[in-house]
């Protein structure tokens, strides 16, 4: 199977040097081992986590003396087909993705493995992939939730914002419902999903905290969509009886965090940026023929807090 690997790389650097992915011919069986043209595929690029996510890539592959070409699917699977199909053609030797949806970019993924391409996914799973570079989403839910209810004083109705149904998302809202087991006064009364971003956070909350006025407590699960919630916090006047929690560790998030009175008192992180100069450090062990051991690598996500947010390093 390495051999496969091998010549199938080694056909990619032969479409790169001579500039046409037409004139693929058989070619030696000799390693290659240099990436030095990387496609990264994020998901939504109004959400600034994927910005982040794109200066990871920048910084290495600036580390490794090859290029990184960054298309946006707007959450769209058929626009994760096409640009997978684009960086097929245009030879990259890595693609590094964000999966809209984790079993139907498949297909796409399988015929860029067929092309010789190294495929690793972060931020949430992609079936097909080499490996998966992603933040422990249960351990952040988890932290997260445990940090809301415990400043809740272990007591109240709490709302969900709930988001698209990619297993990262799924991982973090489930984290939240376990922890939620240990506190048998907390009950969660309601659960929406947005759209991940601020603007459906702030209506999906809205509509909630009509049907359920007695709210005190609010988890996002991520930080675009708690922030929204924060606004409708604020515009519903109970800025000052409801708690907001999210997860991501966003400069957004670090400065609602030092703002004050506002109802968000903490988030998990992640690191979107470490996760792409792993998946590349990953592409260039595989191309060398050590893939790793374990498939999914997770990275430990911490809380963020108004007493810790100084020393936070953020993005």
């Amino acid at each position: 199977m390495q051999y496969k690997t091998n010549v199938r790389l080694a056909i990619t650097a032969s479409v790169i040097a001579i500039g046409s992915v037409f004139a693929v011919q058989p070619a030696a069986a000799e390693d290659a081992k240099k990436i030095e043209k990387i496609g990264l595929m994020v998901q939504d690029m109004s959400n600034p986590f994927f910005s982040a996510m794109t200066k990871g890539a920048e910084d290495a592959a600036r580390a490794i003396g090859a290029t990184v070409n960054t298309q946006d699917a707007q959450l769209d699977l058929a626009n994760q087909n096409t640009q997978i199909d684009a960086f097929i053609q245009q030879g990259v030797n890595l693609i590094v993705i964000s999966a809209v949806d984790e079993a139907g970019i498949e297909p796409a993924i399988v015929r860029a493995k067929e092309a010789g391409v190294i495929v690793i996914a972060v931020d949430t799973p992609a079936k097909g992939a080499d490996a998966v570079i992603m933040t422990n989403a249960v351990q952040a839910g988890e932290r997260s939730c445990d940090y809301l209810f415990t400043q809740m004083g272990g007591k109240g109705e709490v709302l969900l914002v709930d988001g698209t149904p990619i297993q990262t998302i799924i991982d973090r809202i489930a984290g939240c419902k376990a922890v939620a087991k240990n506190y048998p006064g907390i009950k969660i009364v309601g659960q929406q999903a947005s759209k991940n971003d601020r603007a459906s956070g702030l209506a999906v909350t809205t509509d909630m905290l009509t049907a359920n006025p007695d709210v005190t407590g609010i988890f996002g699960m991520n930080d675009p969509s708690a922030l929204g919630a924060v606004l409708a916090v604020e515009q519903a006047g109970k800025a000052g009886r409801i708690k907001v929690t999210g997860v991501d560790g966003s400069p957004e998030a670090v400065d609602e965090l030092k703002r004050d009175g506002s109802p968000f008192i903490g988030t998990a992180t992640q690191n979107p940026a470490e996760m792409v100069r792993q998946a590349v450090k990953v592409a260039e062990a595989i191309a060398a023929g050590k893939p790793p051991a374990d498939k999914t690598i997770l990275i430990e996500s911490v809380l963020v807090d108004r007493q810790n947010v100084a020393q936070y390093t953020g993005w």
